[in-house]
């Protein structure tokens, strides 16, 4: 488990500037507004290593602790990973 990942069930990794982050925050933020979940962002770019474990990759999407994707978010694909993360823990 990496830093921050307990914050929320979804962490979006990235860094200011980046397009392809504002993109999937937004797509985040729309599929947790629907399923209820939780989401936090995380600037890579204060975190040396962050930085250096995601350099170019961002942005990065975790759910539950564990790499979901990166570059880019499926919002289908992000609500059956939260829907079925959370019959597992329920």
């Amino acid at each position: 488990m990496i830093a921050h990942a307990d914050d929320a069930r979804v962490v979006v990794y990235g860094r200011q500037g980046c397009h392809l982050c504002e993109i999937a925050e937004a797509q985040v933020a729309e599929v947790c507004a629907e399923t209820g979940d939780s989401w936090v962002r995380v600037d890579i770019d204060g975190d040396d290593d962050l930085r250096s474990r995601f350099t170019e990759q961002v942005p990065v999407t975790f759910v539950d602790g564990s790499q979901h994707d990166f570059w880019r978010v499926d919002p289908n694909r992000l609500r059956k990973a939260l829907k079925r993360r959370r019959r597992r823990v329920t």
